[in-house]
């Protein structure tokens, strides 16, 4: 027993000097102002990690107040641009459901979809030049989704005009990225896999640059399979909508 309080108490000493060197002296008695205004002066100079821990220690030390809860929504920007896209999905979700009437939530929704619009990107991908819409599309559905959230609850904001923008972009690359699948099961020869996944991109991705393909395949997979009646069907579709490339689209489903 003797032996277990001494080291205890050097435990506790060891922890205390420990984390009085974490926190700088001169932040001690700062005001929740002071540590939001050099929160965003280090935003302006590009500095996001000296941001970020400004913004928390803000909402660590004075949890209350219009500062602490402005942080909570700045920080988001913050780990976005300091590339920790987890840590700012979650503080916008987390923002989101403290403060769904908050004036300015509409950015936390934002943020979000632009967080998953450029973890769709990927920079393993833009490295090797791959095309986008040969990858998982995880990342861009729920950007999609995120988009769509903010034009429904938020149609007069002042980023649903990019948000709208970037859905007409994130939905064509989805319809190519069934298209591409399609495509594969064709070669492969799994006939029902790629008709399924065409009839995905004409009946979900209507009016997309995919759409006319995607009924190519589908009428040369029905007629492989001698589904003749439905490829036939599928190829008067084709020239009512393309009507100006109705010998090629014969040509293509014949070859």
């Amino acid at each position: 027993m003797k032996l277990i309080i001494p080291i205890i108490t050097l435990y506790l000493l060891l922890n205390l000097s420990g984390c009085s060197t974490l926190t700088d002296p001169k932040e001690a008695n700062w005001s929740p102002e002071r540590f939001y205004s050099e929160a965003k002066d280090a935003v302006k100079v590009g500095d996001y990690e000296t941001a970020i821990k400004y913004y928390e220690l803000l909402e660590a030390r004075h949890p209350f107040g219009k500062y602490a809860q402005q942080a909570q929504l700045d920080v988001i920007y913050a780990y976005y641009k300091f590339e920790e896209p987890e840590s700012a999905i979650l503080a916008a979700n987390r923002f989101i459901k403290l403060y769904p009437r908050h004036a300015h939530v509409d950015y936390a929704y934002y943020l979000k979809g632009l967080v998953h619009f450029e973890l769709n990107q990927g920079m393993l991908a833009r490295l090797l030049s791959l095309d986008r819409s040969q990858r998982d599309q995880n990342a861009a559905m729920q950007s999609y989704m995120d988009f769509s959230e903010l034009v429904a609850l938020f149609p007069n904001s002042q980023y649903s005009k990019d948000a709208r923008q970037r859905m007409i972009y994130l939905r064509n690359m989805l319809a190519e990225y069934e298209l591409h699948v399609a495509k594969f099961y064709m070669k492969r020869g799994a006939f029902v896999a790629a008709a399924n996944r065409a009839k995905t991109v004409i009946e979900s991705y209507q009016r997309t640059p995919a759409v006319r393909e995607a009924l190519v395949i589908l009428a040369k997979a029905y007629k492989i399979m001698n589904l003749n009646d439905l490829s036939n069907s599928t190829l008067k579709v084709l020239k009512l909508n393309y009507p100006d490339k109705t010998t090629e689209v014969e040509n293509l489903v014949v070859r």
